[in-house]
């Protein structure tokens, strides 16, 4: 098949250097068929050292590429892929190298989007729609998101996913962990605690303990307050602790998840990098893990939104 944008298929080039082999000018021929010349003398020439065969389409691949990356460069990229589950942005921070690298040589790997995959499994599942539209407030802590995510309890010994779904290891009757999120939106810095409710005076006083964390690690006074329309989020609780710490409040459109998005992102990158980057065999194993996944995530993990920088590098800017 010819290119796009070519101006003649096989047949039009066979008639242009047949129509020059029968003593036709080259010029005249190339105002005929509308092309050039030099195009006209090309496949003439093609025709005359090859025949039919130098006709054919080739590609435009170059003969030598001294400047690819190494097969073993591309290794390593393609493995931490896996290891780590991360695009080209956040895998440049980890490896050094360029995002348009390593995301040429996963393309070239034909490895698929992370988007396509389970983070869990490796299976390949149904894209998702997305956008590249983002917002974002100019200052730290002029917005914070805060969301709850619900996750079922590891009973001890480990749950289904280290026995596989049987009777007796079917999850039903262990409990929920509540894992409450507050993530910045400028920075992306998120603090998070495992609670075992989602009730009014428990979120009250998590965003009590949040905001006193970004204000005595990072310097960050919490402005305005984003949530969902949860009872627990417009109690008297609530709203006695924003006006305490003078936060306003501020509420997510109903029906409308995706208007708290940063939150709602963390939360997917908490349950695959965190929830269920390994087999928990305790829940208390799986609870302890938090603080230690949570200071990479700040400190080194990098981050698309920021140009594969970790979320603390806006704070030190």
């Amino acid at each position: 098949m010819s290119h796009r944008n070519a101006r003649l298929n096989e047949f039009g080039r066979q008639l242009a250097a047949e129509r020059v082999l029968a003593g036709h000018k080259p010029g005249e021929v190339a105002k005929q068929l509308g092309v050039s010349r030099q195009t006209v003398h090309k496949w003439t020439r093609r025709f005359r050292e090859e025949g039919l065969a130098g006709l054919a389409d080739r590609s435009s691949r170059p003969l030598a590429s001294p400047r690819r990356t190494s097969e073993h460069t591309a290794a390593r990229i393609v493995k931490a892929r896996f290891d780590h589950f991360a695009g080209p942005v956040a895998l440049s921070g980890l490896l050094g190298l360029p995002a348009s690298t390593i995301g040429a040589v996963l393309r070239r790997a034909e490895v698929p989007r992370l988007s396509e995959i389970d983070r869990v499994t490796g299976e390949i599942i149904k894209g998702r729609k997305h956008s590249d539209i983002r917002y974002e407030h100019a200052l730290p802590g002029s917005l914070l998101h805060v969301d709850v995510k619900k996750l079922g309890k590891i009973p001890p010994g480990g749950g289904w996913r280290a026995h596989g779904r049987s009777e007796e290891v079917r999850g039903r009757g262990n409990g929920w962990d509540y894992v409450h999120v507050a993530v910045d939106d400028r920075s992306r810095v998120a603090y998070s605690e495992v609670l075992p409710d989602e009730k009014g005076p428990t979120c009250a006083a998590f965003l009590h303990r949040a905001a006193q964390w970004f204000h005595d690690t990072h310097g960050v006074t919490i402005r305005r307050v984003l949530t969902d329309n949860a009872k627990a989020y417009k109690g008297k609780d609530w709203r006695a602790v924003c006006e305490a710490l003078q936060i306003r409040r501020r509420y997510t459109k109903p029906r409308c998840p995706w208007t708290n998005g940063k939150a709602e992102r963390f939360n997917r990158t908490l349950l695959t990098e965190w929830a269920y980057s390994r087999t928990w065999t305790s829940n208390r194993q799986r609870t302890r893990a938090l603080d230690s996944w949570l200071r990479r995530y700040n400190t080194r993990r990098g981050h698309s939104a920021l140009g594969g920088q970790p979320p603390i590098s806006r704070l030190a800017a």
